[in-house]
């Protein structure tokens, strides 16, 4: 896979400024798919200035332009169905079964239920009281997944974070990036410039900064108790 070395920000796939690199192995027979760039502090920066500059502009869609922005997103998903599954099956070494069932259609799944509950939001409320209740966008989110449930993480963290008119860092498990790295070449055509940018590394040189980083206001973890732990207590320092 050509973008393994390449994170994708603002747009466009770009040489990381680390030069770490580690394998990704398929587990079952040991094939080394490719070499994956572990990134580092000065990525994190480039990919939440490029999340900040285009928050600016996508918390002003509509409602109905985030809507058509994640149909979209379903759309070229589903179109690309077996090219997510086959990529998440060679990645964890997954029965095919499994990689279509409780991965790529999972994701779709989720994507179904956040377009249905966009549908139903009321962005404001107002009360007898005179009170009035106004839904916003909280701005950067920082998601973090992990190795075993990849495609089904990415559904589930990165479309309510567009739905609401957030914009994403993501970084996947460096373990198996490259059903994320797959899926987000095919949705390069549906999202606009830096609302979605991908930086791959390990916990202490991209997950750490990223729980620590002020341009960040909003985080979800999944991944062990231990590092649940430690993401809290940094993410207590910039209350995010």
């Amino acid at each position: 896979m050509d973008n393994l070395s390449k994170f994708y920000v603002n747009g466009e796939w770009v040489a990381p400024c680390s030069s770490d690199t580690m394998p990704v192995l398929n587990p079952v027979n040991v094939e080394k798919l490719g070499e994956v760039a572990l990134g580092n502090e000065a990525d994190v920066d480039r990919a939440v200035a490029a999340a900040v500059a285009a928050f600016d502009h996508f918390s002003g869609w509509t409602k109905g332009e985030r809507l058509a922005l994640l149909q979209r997103i379903r759309a070229v998903s589903e179109a690309r169905f077996e090219e997510l599954a086959q990529a998440m099956r060679m990645e964890m070494g997954a029965p095919i079964t499994m990689a279509r069932e409780a991965q790529a259609d999972a994701a779709i799944g989720h994507l179904d239920g956040f377009i249905a509950a966009l549908e139903r939001l009321e962005e404001s409320e107002s009360f007898d009281n005179g009170e009035v209740l106004l839904r916003e966008p909280i701005g950067v989110c920082g998601l973090i997944t992990a190795w075993n449930f990849p495609l089904l993480l990415f559904g589930l963290k990165v479309a309510p974070a567009l739905a609401a008119g957030n914009t994403v860092v993501i970084k996947p498990s460096e373990v198996t990036p490259t059903s994320t790295l797959r899926l987000v070449e095919i949705l390069q055509e549906a999202l606009p410039p830096g609302v979605l940018n991908v930086v791959n590394g390990d916990g202490p040189s991209v997950g750490e900064v990223m729980s620590l980083h002020p341009g960040i206001d909003k985080i979800s973890f999944t991944g062990s108790t231990a590092i649940g732990k430690r993401v809290q207590i940094n993410c207590a320092a910039s209350v995010k």
